[in-house]
């Protein structure tokens, strides 16, 4: 039987546990397995930060993301803004802007993030 379409349910993201505490965690939700084409979806995690440790600022040159934060309150840097953000908050993200999500609270932070032009790593390009 052909999969006509997924519900992703906030509340069975917020069991998930980090299988490796203190490191990021990604884990594909949406890929080809469930039909999609031309969309990705991710699950992630970003650990209590480390004093002096964030991730990539980064872009992708075609690739468009929507990230729903479940948990937690960090800042996304977003073409030279800081963007506070929190649970329940959602977030668009254009090709060839410069971003990064970082968490900035006492507890894990929880997302989901969907995408264009998968696979999760397609074009991405690290500022230095």
């Amino acid at each position: 039987m052909e999969v006509k379409g997924k519900v992703f349910r906030g509340e069975d993201f917020l069991k998930i546990n980090n299988p490796n505490p203190g490191q990021a965690c990604r884990l594909d939700i949406l890929t080809d397995k469930e039909g999609a084409k031309n969309l990705g979806g991710l699950f992630g995690i970003r650990p209590v930060p480390v004093p002096g440790e964030k991730p990539a600022l980064h872009y992708h040159q075609n690739r468009e993301s929507i990230i729903v934060i479940l948990t937690g309150e960090g800042e996304e840097l977003l073409d030279g803004e800081v963007i506070p953000v929190k649970a329940g908050d959602v977030i668009y993200i254009r090709p060839l802007a410069k971003h990064v999500l970082v968490n900035k609270g006492q507890t894990e932070m929880k997302f989901i993030e969907f995408f264009t032009h998968p696979p999760v790593r397609s074009d991405f390009i690290e500022v230095k």
